[in-house]
């Protein structure tokens, strides 16, 4: 994806990944010391209909219901992979792709009638963009099993489209939204990856004739 050359003065956000990262992690400590902080932090329909617009922002920062244990392997694994991309495409690219997901997610709490708005899929579609990048890259899950992180991409996009196929209506706008930058970034790519094997495909076809 290309942008426009005006675009080129915002430098990015350095060190997102960590701010991430950390922001969840405060979160989750704060709510084992005052339990039900995330409640007025994720976000709704019925908060933004409140006026609690703050939720657009703060719901990016909700963890998900884990204990300590596997909540460390799961910033661990955020950081790991964001920090990734960032080093891949740099700040700005990072940035633009992150804060376009999250738009598009946070939108969705705008729409009447939904549930609370999960950051979920926004986090699956980061690593998504990274298995994309780096498919055979390995990493250790829960720290001593070896695996290559494109079938942990296969697993994810099989969850993602379970839940779009059988989740709410909310569950569907933000895995759709959740994919908005993943399309514009890597759509064209994965376009031309796709048309270039059809040619070699169709040739080997003429070929054998």
């Amino acid at each position: 994806m290309r942008f426009p050359a005006r675009w080129r003065s915002f430098a990015g956000i350095d060190g997102l990944p960590l701010i991430i990262v950390s922001s969840n992690a405060l979160v989750f400590l704060f709510d084992l010391v005052q339990p039900g902080l995330t409640a007025h932090l994720r976000l709704s329909h019925s908060a933004l209909a409140a006026g609690e617009y703050w939720r657009l922002v703060t719901f990016l920062f909700v963890p998900p219901p884990l204990n300590p244990i596997f909540m460390v392997f799961w910033l661990y694994l955020i950081f790991l992979y964001a920090s990734a991309l960032e080093r891949a495409w740099g700040s700005f690219r990072f940035t633009v792709y992150y804060l376009a997901g999250a738009l598009a997610t946070a939108l969705t709490g705008f729409v009447p009638s939904l549930d609370a708005v999960p950051n979920a899929y926004l986090n699956a579609g980061l690593f998504l963009a990274f298995t994309t990048l780096f498919p055979d890259m390995e990493l250790l899950l829960f720290f001593f099993i070896p695996l290559k992180v494109k079938y942990l991409g296969i697993l994810t996009c099989m969850w993602m489209a379970w839940n779009f196929a059988t989740g709410s209506a909310t569950a569907r706008l933000t895995v759709a939204a959740s994919l908005v930058s993943y399309g514009l970034f890597l759509g064209p790519e994965l376009w031309e990856r796709a048309r270039l094997r059809w040619q070699v495909l169709q040739n080997r076809r003429r070929w054998k004739r």
